[in-house]
């Protein structure tokens, strides 16, 4: 039994006292801007309303007025109704249905600028100004390396993840 207990000591030491080799080495860390490794990620963004208009083929194209970066990624809100005060924010695009057709609500994106526009099948010119006039928008401009980490259909949970307080109002 005492042979026993002691081999199994003698073969624990060996064990514990045992090293490997090396593993290859981790991945670099994440690049940050002007040469600055890691940093804070920060997202940026505006609010605006604005008319959509035959004279501007009911199109706006608004620019960022901040640096955006190639990889970055702009998600747009409409403000779509207020209920007991609060207004209730849509991630776009967004579609009303009629009986001649559809309208929808929609924008696209580049570097610079980003362009607000309606889509559809129903005469626009015909609209109640309540779908063309005054319309409210929120622009969030992201880095890509967050997309798919939250519902960004929810304004309220994108702007509690990037620290966004307040909107700057054009």
């Amino acid at each position: 039994m005492k042979r026993i207990l002691s081999f199994i000591t003698l073969f624990t030491l060996l064990l514990t006292a045992c090293e490997g080799p090396q593993g290859p080495p981790g991945f670099d860390g994440f690049n940050g801007l002007d040469g600055q490794d890691g940093g804070i990620i920060a997202s940026s963004a505006f609010e605006i309303a604005l008319d959509f208009t035959a004279e501007d083929n009911y199109e706006f194209i608004e620019a960022y007025g901040f640096e955006v970066l190639p990889s970055d990624v702009t998600l747009v809100y409409i403000s779509w109704e207020v209920d007991g005060g609060q207004d209730i924010w849509r991630l776009l695009p967004q579609t009303e249905y009629f009986d001649d057709g559809t309208l929808v609500y929609n924008f696209d994106f580049t570097q610079t600028d980003v362009r607000f526009f309606l889509d559809g099948t129903t005469d626009f010119s015909t609209l109640d100004p309540s779908y063309t006039d005054n319309q409210v928008f929120r622009v969030v401009v992201i880095p890509a390396d967050n997309v798919g980490r939250i519902d960004f259909t929810n304004l309220d949970a994108v702007m509690s993840m990037y620290g966004i307080s307040e909107f700057q109002k054009r």
